[in-house]
């Protein structure tokens, strides 16, 4: 992942600063010359670094923090503190409302994947229960209708376009009259790329944007442009009202520092980053929790948002009081399966958990992860009702194993290895039996009632390494108060964290 990176070396800065003796100057320079190395080889703008470097120093002034004062957390805080500034223009985006007409152009660079946000937009905002509608206003580049208008099919969404029409302006005044009628609630403008240096085709998007009268500007940045990001999204903020940025591009190796320019040059807030080229490869961006993962500090908000949008409320319960009783069945497997999928890419989910750093996933492990659970559920489906609601592991004999085999079309070892892997799953589902639980599946009692000792059993290692141990532990379970959230992941979830994470050790 872009960035993975660049927040490896910041926490590696922040590692060193913290292992050492006495915080003095010394330890303070070394500590933020590392970071500013960093955003530079990542292609962030030398000004803002200089900048930021500065801001630091003046925060945490060594001289004048008194006796007893946790140096290294001040440290870390100013650290976290600036690089969301940098990312934090001040002010918030325009936010469509469900009900009401809002018309959002898309505008950027050639090649920069304008037409698969356009898509993953509408895909995103069709889920939580608007009406979108895709206009297609680039007539500059050639297939670029027919790429709209297969990406609007497979989502189901309506489009808007012309084989015949060259002028952009009739188009998309044309597009985003009829779906005005129609009472689609969001309408969406693509437009054609260009560079800075296109004068008539920045021309031409004014007119588009005089002609639709759009709500939002929005403006596509590939993370993989470099330096040249400052610039290049500055022009565009002098031409159409830019409102806010979404970056593209995020599962790539390019550096995508520069991709963090565009918010300082635009003075607009990012509001998604793609990370993939898949539909549900689209996040929706905001400054703190992305800095923490950046940091490896994890996004629990994030996490448990995901969980509690996978795993239906009236399930939570029933559950529980399979966590409670240890009893985990090839069935409970499938369904934990089935909610992982849901949650969307494993390295996403995983690196909103404090204390997993970004570079644990590297690119490509995710996809053989997701691929593997595809494998099993395939050979699940294989199997018959009592295989998949029996705990017990010889049930599986020789003769059952061929049979599931042949109707998956996998082989013996890859059945072999799937029930290996609910055995281990079930032994780490078992250390949960005897957790308290209340009436009605009560989660936030039930959160009252589990301890570090329950949680460091479920997490692995290195995990709990990376948190601070026993300690950081508690410290983590302290700040999350007595809500429901800790409770709630080991319901969503059970053990199935602790089997993608392991793969990596």
């Amino acid at each position: 992942m872009v960035l993975a990176q660049l927040g490896g070396s910041i926490s590696r800065a922040l590692q060193q600063m913290s292992n050492a003796t006495v915080i003095d100057e010394k330890v303070l320079n070394e500590c933020l010359n590392e970071i500013s190395r960093a955003l530079l080889q990542s292609d962030v703008q030398f000004r803002m670094v200089r900048d930021m470097q500065s801001n630091i120093k003046k925060i945490v002034n060594l001289d004048d923090l008194a006796a007893g004062h946790n140096k290294r957390r001040i440290i870390q805080q100013a650290v976290f503190n600036e690089l969301c500034k940098m990312l934090d223009p001040g002010k918030p985006s325009f936010t469509p409302k469900k009900g009401k007409t809002s018309v959002i152009m898309f505008v950027g660079l050639q090649g920069s994947g304008k037409t698969t946000t356009c898509t993953k937009y509408a895909y995103y905002h069709q889920k939580k229960g608007w009406k979108p509608a895709l206009v297609c206003a680039d007539t500059f580049r050639a297939g670029a209708f027919d790429q709209l208008k297969q990406n609007a099919t497979k989502a189901k969404i309506p489009f808007y376009g012309s084989y015949m029409e060259s002028d952009p302006v009739k188009i998309a005044a044309e597009g985003v009259e009829r779906f005005k009628k129609e009472n689609c609630d969001l309408i969406i403008v693509d437009t054609s790329g260009r560079h800075k240096q296109e004068a008539a085709l920045f021309e031409e998007m004014r007119q588009v944007s005089e002609a639709t009268k759009p709500d939002l500007v929005i403006f596509v940045m590939d993370s993989s442009i470099g330096q040249a990001a400052f610039d290049q999204a500055q022009a565009f903020k002098q031409s159409v009202a830019v409102g806010a940025v979404i970056i593209t591009k995020m599962d790539g190796h390019a550096k995508g520092g520069g991709a963090l320019s565009a918010v300082a040059a635009t003075k607009s807030p990012v509001i998604f980053i793609g990370t993939g080229e898949h539909m549900d490869e689209f996040e929706i961006f905001d400054v703190k929790p992305f800095v923490s993962r950046l940091l490896g500090m994890g996004d629990w908000s994030g996490f448990m948002d995901k969980i509690h949008e996978v795993v239906p409320t009236d399930q939570q319960p029933e559950l529980l009081q399979k966590l409670s009783e240890g009893t985990f069945t090839l069935r409970l497997m499938y369904e934990q399966f089935q909610n992982i999928m849901k949650m969307g890419p494993i390295g996403q989910v995983f690196s909103m958990l404090p204390g997993f750093s970004a570079e644990l996933m590297p690119k490509g492990h995710e996809k053989e992860s997701q691929a593997k659970i595809k494998r099993y559920m395939t050979m699940m489906d294989s199997m018959t009702n009592a295989e998949l609601d029996s705990t017990n592991p010889k049930l599986m004999t020789e003769s059952r194993i061929i049979r599931i085999a042949r109707g998956s079309g996998r082989t013996v070892r890859d059945v072999m290895e799937m029930i290996e892997e609910y055995k281990r799953l079930a032994k780490i589902w078992s250390k949960m039996k005897g957790l308290k639980i209340p009436k009605k599946g009560d989660m936030s009692a039930l959160s009252r009632s589990m301890n570090a000792q329950h949680m460091s059993k479920v997490l692995p290692p290195q995990m709990l390494k990376q948190i601070g141990g026993m300690g950081g532990l508690q410290s983590l379970m302290k700040q999350m108060g007595s809500n429901k959230d800790m409770a709630s992941m080991f319901g969503g979830l059970g053990g199935l964290g602790e089997s993608m994470v392991s793969r990596l050790r």
